[in-house]
């Protein structure tokens, strides 16, 4: 056993720490394994993980700035500007000036982009049919929400001054 503090600052006996019941350990096991996997089927299509990400989120609505993309792909400011840099030499995507506030640049698929996205997107699909194969729809339902519910509870802690 080791010592922990209880709510009113006693120490007690803690049970030992086991990964196997820590939902953070499944999530990082099961993220790690996606990404290897996704490696695997994106790197013959001359994309990794980051591009694929971009991609996949500019499908959801067309052009979207690369502040959107930075939080929806969680993603730091300063990379995301790289990937998308590099995204727009490899004439993927290219970077306007949104219509309706000139003042945000906005990044949207060119063609090449988008047929590419979806080479990419069967290929994921594929990766999703093997791993989810045989589970009920309504378990990958809950499942989904459930891990919804806990990312709208994580926030980013800031260090203390």
């Amino acid at each position: 056993m080791t010592k922990a503090t209880d709510r009113i600052g006693e120490e007690i006996e803690a049970p030992p720490f086991r990964a196997d019941d820590w939902p953070f350990h499944w999530i990082t096991r099961v993220a790690g394994r996606y990404f290897q996997a996704m490696e695997g089927v994106l790197k013959p299509l001359g994309l990794d993980v980051a591009q694929w990400r971009v991609l996949m989120c500019l499908d959801e609505r067309g052009g979207r700035s690369v502040s959107e993309i930075a939080e929806i792909c969680i993603i730091k400011l300063n990379t995301t500007t790289k990937i998308v840099q590099r995204m727009t030499a490899d004439e993927l995507v290219v970077c306007r000036p949104r219509r309706r506030d000139a003042r945000v640049t906005e990044v949207r698929l060119t063609p090449k982009g988008r047929a590419l996205q979806q080479k990419a997107r069967a290929e994921a699909e594929a990766v999703f049919t093997e791993a989810f194969e045989g589970l009920d729809p309504g378990r990958i339902a809950a499942m989904n929400h459930l891990l919804a519910e806990v990312s709208e509870r994580l926030v980013p802690r800031r260090p203390e001054a």
